[in-house]
């Protein structure tokens, strides 16, 4: 399946070009996002360019780019096994382009190279292919990233990342609800940005029936700055509110549930295409 984009090649060039003082940070819409740091190092975190499965997943953000495009990347993480978050067409031509590692817990990574083959479909090499679990460090150029546990029923193995740079720590919770792995983690590391899955209840098509059911795939909004509460946020960032149909939702109601909490500290909302700071 190729992939197209509406918006030409302007956000990979933009992303080369960029040269932060820190960290720059892109959302892709979804979940997915990228980071740069002033080194040069690239990281692609959970990059989704599909358009779901019409018409049970409608896609409701545009396609940012074109994986074809990108020429420059140190690494694609991956935090679980579900379509919009490990996918073929969207990121094996990244690692085929930039020789870039993808890191994915095991069942992210049965999905690669058996469900879909990326070994045969693309030109990439299995030993592109880095498998990790909670408790791992690794190190990709600039950033150390620490793979930490996440609350998610939905997915069967599930990690968080906890990045750490000289310029500050970022996190990304995949699809986390709150949980006492949050706590934890909260506790251990001074986290300057987290990223936080939200989303409202919908009614979606099954996937085996296609009749419409009650679904909710996110946290709500008290569950989302119950999350944030829990890691200590300084700056809150919501995702995955816009993406799919039925489920989108509201990221400024988001001020009003934090107002008693202690964390986070600050809500930061941005569109798809958007760059922000570490």
């Amino acid at each position: 399946m190729a992939i197209h984009s509406d918006w030409g090649d302007w956000l990979p060039r933009a992303v080369e070009d960029a040269s932060p003082d820190g960290v720059a940070i892109w959302y892709l819409g979804c979940n997915g996002f990228i980071l740069k740091g002033h080194g040069g190092t690239t990281v692609f975190i959970d990059p989704y360019l599909g358009t779901g499965d019409p018409p049970r997943t409608v896609r409701m953000v545009p396609i940012p780019f074109d994986p074809e495009d990108v020429t420059e990347a140190g690494a694609v993480l991956a935090t679980h096994e579900h379509t919009d978050h490990v996918h073929g067409p969207s990121q094996a031509p990244i690692l085929e382009n930039t020789n870039a590692t993808l890191y994915a817990p095991d069942d992210s990574l049965t999905v690669a190279r058996e469900d879909e083959r990326w070994t045969d479909e693309w030109d990439v090499s299995d030993d592109q292919f880095a498998a990790i679990s909670d408790g791992d460090t690794f190190e990709v150029g600039e950033f150390t990233v620490h793979v930490e546990p996440a609350n998610d029923p939905d997915s069967t193995h599930p990690v968080s990342y906890v990045i750490e740079h000289e310029a500050g720590t970022f996190f990304h919770g995949g699809d986390t609800k709150p949980g006492d792995e949050l706590e934890s983690i909260g506790e251990k590391y001074d986290i300057d940005l987290g990223v936080l899955a939200f989303g409202s209840v919908g009614r979606i098509p099954d996937k085996q029936t296609r009749e419409p059911k009650r679904t909710k795939w996110y946290s709500d909004e008290n569950e989302t700055i119950t999350a944030a509460n829990a890691l200590q946020l300084d700056r809150l960032l919501p995702s995955h509110w816009d993406m799919w149909k039925g489920l989108t939702a509201d990221p400024t109601a988001l001020y009003e549930h934090s107002r008693s909490y202690d964390y986070p500290i600050s809500l930061e909302i941005v569109e798809v295409g958007d760059r922000t700071e570490l």
